[in-house]
């Protein structure tokens, strides 16, 4: 049987019986994925033949990829950095792998169950301060779930009970863009957004000791803007049901999401569960299905007060 490596040559656009482009042909990525093969190789110790053999493919392959103009799929640059005793991040250039201290860090971590992880992940936030001048969380509360999960209506009775300026995110990145959030998002992208949040929150932190703070659901998917969150804040995740999400934004008078009821439950489904293990990273937990409004308001009010009298 012959390996993926020998299969796929015949797929690479460059002419393999032919000599190497110059680098102006060349495309950058494919430069510089070959500069790190190289390096890599050289690390290892490994000759090119050496390397070949262990990997399954051909020398000639590796030479053009070496050279920049080796289209290489997935599963052979895999099989390559398999046979290189690294991960295929660090052969595809990830930052984190740039540097020996990166490495060593990785190396570390990846050794560690999740309570160590978070344990490491806090100690680094008040290490660091996670980009901001403090890391108190002062009295700040934040709240944090998919839409529909009730952080509207149980930030606003929790902020009135504690005197507290309640703050809806969305509304601070819509008056910092000036323009609804789906426009920023249309018009410039979702790399533009998650900066326009980035400042938001910021400059919410900035500004009040002392608030309770609904976020976007989103706001989990930017890992900076995150860790400034949970360090400084309290940060509580408001769980449901995927059918208590959708009915309740159904509820609130948007019927897009029932646009195609069974596939906008299915993608609500896999994005609640994707986004599950970064909202678990909250202090607190509240599941707000099965009960009414008042029974989640009062162990809301109960944890926020207990983390607050600790202040």
């Amino acid at each position: 049987m012959k390996s993926i490596g020998a299969s796929l040559i015949v797929e690479q656009k460059a002419d393999l019986s032919s000599e190497p482009q110059q680098n102006g042909d060349k495309h950058p990525f494919l430069l510089a994925l070959g500069e790190r093969l190289k390096k890599l190789r050289a690390q290892r110790g490994l000759t090119r033949k050496a390397l070949a053999k262990e990997a399954d493919v051909s020398e000639r392959y590796l030479a053009n990829l070496e050279y920049g103009i080796g289209n290489a799929s997935v599963m052979v640059l895999l099989q390559i950095a398999n046979a290189l005793r690294t991960s295929l991040a660090e052969l595809l250039g990830d930052f984190t792998t740039t540097a020996p201290e990166w490495l060593m860090l990785r190396a570390e971590l990846e050794r560690c169950d999740e309570a160590t992880l978070k344990s490491v992940r806090q100690h680094l936030s008040g290490l660091l301060g996670s980009g901001v001048q403090a890391s108190s969380k002062d009295r700040r509360v934040a709240l944090i779930g998919l839409r529909g999960a009730g952080k509207s209506s149980l930030g606003r009775m929790l902020s009135q009970e504690l005197g507290f300026p309640f703050i809806e995110l969305g509304r601070e990145i819509e008056l910092l863009a000036g323009c609804p959030v789906h426009e920023i998002q249309g018009l410039y992208g979702m790399n533009a957004y998650r900066r326009y949040e980035r400042r938001a929150l910021d400059q919410v932190i900035a500004r009040h000791e002392e608030a309770v703070i609904a976020t976007p659901g989103g706001l989990v998917s930017d890992t900076q803007s995150f860790n400034v969150l949970l360090s400084r804040c309290h940060t509580v995740w408001l769980q449901a049901t995927p059918e208590d999400h959708m009915r309740r934004v159904r509820e609130q008078g948007d019927l897009r999401p029932m646009a195609a009821s069974k596939e906008a439950m299915e993608d609500l489904k896999s994005i609640l569960e994707g986004r599950a293990a970064f909202y678990s990273k909250a202090d607190f937990a509240i599941n707000t299905s099965d009960r009414t409004i008042q029974l989640a308001y009062k162990e809301l009010s109960s944890v926020v007060k207990g983390a607050l009298a600790t202040q």
